[in-house]
């Protein structure tokens, strides 16, 4: 289905240019999907096979990526989950053939972050440290307001800091110091120093999120050699409307990028839960190891201390102030498992779409993850 309509954005002094092609039965409004994990009484329900998780719909985003360092290395980190029964990250035997690993790697390689992934190793997760481009900031908020639906375990983001705040001498009691100066003991005829001032303080760390999606890869023409620019990638973006975006806070020091290895070619083998109910599983349980696997990966981010959820779940008056429900660690672990399950349950209803078998590569394709502000 054809695109009816396109816009072009640009944001941050050109660091993204974002070109984006509405496609008819893509919800392009982003609305709150609390609903989807929890009803008025914070219980467990994961409608996995509700209406909301099918597919009808593919936006695709043409995002140019501009940046200015000399290409190199991605700092690249490797992540196998011990639920496993082999805990080696390293295969005993090397397949050269397999790829599926590195289904993420063309968003690096051109942007000039050469990503260096093994063949011998066997992930789970694969995250990135760095460089850090402020355009993956731009373009993971371009990726969550084009989103059909969000999940969102955080808070919004507090407005930045005006200059001069942390400022020491910006306040009235370093402003009303008097230090002495040597050109007032010494009479000399050179030209007096200038009056001492305090170094200013650096601004503290700030709190970021983690904005989790379903997304594909396509290069800007035929060739991925196309999307590698001098000084620029050019890559679309393909997000499908069955799959809610997943916002969380995670600590200082989370990775920068991050994907599952698993590609939407390989989730869609997998089977769902026949049920809807809270304990209903997979024959062959593979569905909850994937789902396990992730939580696990997010578990060693999320900053638990700021999890919130929607304001509109029901409860005593206490339990909510300024949109906050103030909640247990045992519930807010229960709300992100929840909402893996429904991320992982869209990524892998999307096999059963025309709309997403025509126009999406699956084998570029799968769940990805950007830090956000």
């Amino acid at each position: 289905m054809g695109p009816v309509s396109d816009a072009v954005v640009s944001t941050l002094g050109d660091t993204i240019l974002v070109e984006m092609g509405m496609h008819v039965g893509f919800d392009l409004s982003t609305k709150a999907a609390n609903d989807l994990i929890f009803d008025g009484a914070i219980k467990q329900v994961v409608p996995i096979h509700s209406r909301r998780l099918a597919t009808t719909g593919v936006k695709t985003v043409t995002i140019t990526l501009k940046y200015k360092h000399v290409p190199e290395d991605a700092s690249l980190g490797f992540y196998r989950s011990g639920i496993h029964k082999d805990h080696s990250l390293f295969a005993s035997v090397m397949d050269y053939l397999a790829v599926e690993k590195g289904w993420f790697s063309p968003y690096l390689f051109a942007s000039g972050r050469r990503p260096v992934i093994p063949r011998s190793v066997k992930p789970d997760i694969i995250f990135c440290h760095g460089p850090f481009l402020s355009g993956d900031y731009r373009l993971g908020e371009t990726l969550l307001a084009e989103s059909a639906a969000v999940i969102s375990l955080s808070k919004p983001p507090q407005a930045p800091p005006t200059p001069g705040e942390h400022n020491p001498m910006g306040s009235p009691a370093a402003s009303s110091l008097n230090l002495p100066t040597l050109s007032n003991v010494f009479s000399r005829s050179r030209t007096p120093s200038p009056n001492p001032a305090l170094t200013p303080l650096p601004d503290p760390p700030t709190p970021r999120r983690l904005a989790i999606f379903v997304v594909g890869l396509k290069p800007h023409r035929a060739f991925w050699a196309t999307s590698a620019r001098p000084e620029e990638s050019v890559i679309q973006y393909q997000l499908m409307n069955g799959c809610p975006a997943v916002v969380i806070p995670v600590r200082v020091g989370a990775p920068l990028l991050a994907w599952d290895t698993l590609t939407l070619e390989k989730l869609w083998k997998f089977a769902l839960p026949e049920g809807d109910a809270p304990d209903a599983r997979s024959n062959d349980g593979k569905f909850e190891g994937i789902v396990d696997v992730l939580y696990e990966f997010l578990d060693l981010c999320i900053d638990w201390d700021r999890v919130v959820l929607s304001n509109e779940q029901k409860g005593t008056e206490g339990d909510i102030q300024d949109g906050v429900a103030d909640i247990g660690m045992e519930d807010k672990r229960t709300a992100l498992k929840d909402a893996v399950k429904v991320l992982v349950a869209g990524a892998i209803r999307t096999g059963e779409s025309k709309e997403v078998r025509k126009e999406v590569d699956e084998e570029r394709s799968g769940i990805a993850m950007w830090r956000i502000p």
